[in-house]
């Protein structure tokens, strides 16, 4: 049996202001350091030996990946970095209130923001500042492949590839494989893994910091899935998630 574990970053400070996040580069609160050191203990008491990690460009997901291998005692493992695993673009909505927001335009509309597979949010203009291609981390990227704003169906689509050509195929000389990214990169992996319609994949809200694994077979067929930890506590924090976009009333 080989296994690949999916871990969503630990909380970011713009989480804990229930802002919306996307490509901004902001850092993990305190709570997500706590988080991440968790998830790493609930790996080491596992047993996950990992040959290989994986993580995208912004600074929440690597932080959480050094957090856990560090209680794993793993931080000489290889690890690739890629903008490809990179939080869906959230494009003009970066830096809002995800309340406040909801307030404005309607908790329908917002849901549909976050979590709808084919409609983005309006995108940043070519010259704002916070475009990436004004971002040196991502220079070497043909700028026409750099997002200004994006459904999810566009992060599963620069996501999927990576997945496919570097990640899945690395599991045939190792045993276990780590990824640390983000809750929608993620949501593209897992709607491909697990053959969940357009649909399906609204309602899939993945909390900060807990890990996901799955299972293959030698000719990496996926064979199981299942999250480590209470599953009473996994499904309120999976609620939890559900509920940012929400107005507060």
């Amino acid at each position: 049996m080989k296994r690949i574990v999916l871990l969503r970053h630990g909380e970011s400070v713009w989480n804990r202001e229930n802002r919306f996040t996307g490509w901004t580069d902001v850092d993990l609160s305190e709570q997500g350091e706590i988080e991440a050191a968790h998830a790493g203990e609930l790996l080491r008491r596992e047993g996950f030996r990992f040959g290989h990690a994986y993580t995208s460009y912004l600074k929440r997901a690597i932080r959480t990946l050094d957090i856990v291998l560090r209680q794993l005692d793993a931080q000489w493992i290889p690890v690739s970095k890629s903008w490809r695993l990179n939080e869906k673009h959230y494009g003009n909505l970066q830096g809002l209130n995800k309340a406040e927001t909801a307030a404005k335009y309607g908790d329908e509309q917002v849901r549909i923001w976050r979590r709808s597979y084919d409609v983005p949010p309006e995108p940043l203009a070519a010259d704002d500042p916070r475009n990436p291609r004004f971002d040196i981390r991502y220079r070497g990227i043909p700028t026409a492949e750099l997002p200004l704003t994006e459904a999810l169906y566009d992060t599963v689509a620069r996501a999927l590839p990576y997945w496919q050509c570097v990640i899945l195929p690395a599991l045939a000389h190792h045993d276990e494989l780590l990824v640390v990214a983000h809750g929608n990169s993620l949501r593209g992996i897992i709607k491909h893994l697990k053959g969940l319609s357009d649909e399906e994949i609204v309602s899939l809200n993945l909390p900060t910091a807990a890990p996901y694994v799955f299972e293959f077979d030698d000719g990496l067929n996926r064979t199981g899935d299942y999250f480590l930890g209470d599953p009473d506590e996994i499904a309120a924090r999976m609620e939890a998630v559900a509920r940012q976009g929400n107005a507060k009333r």
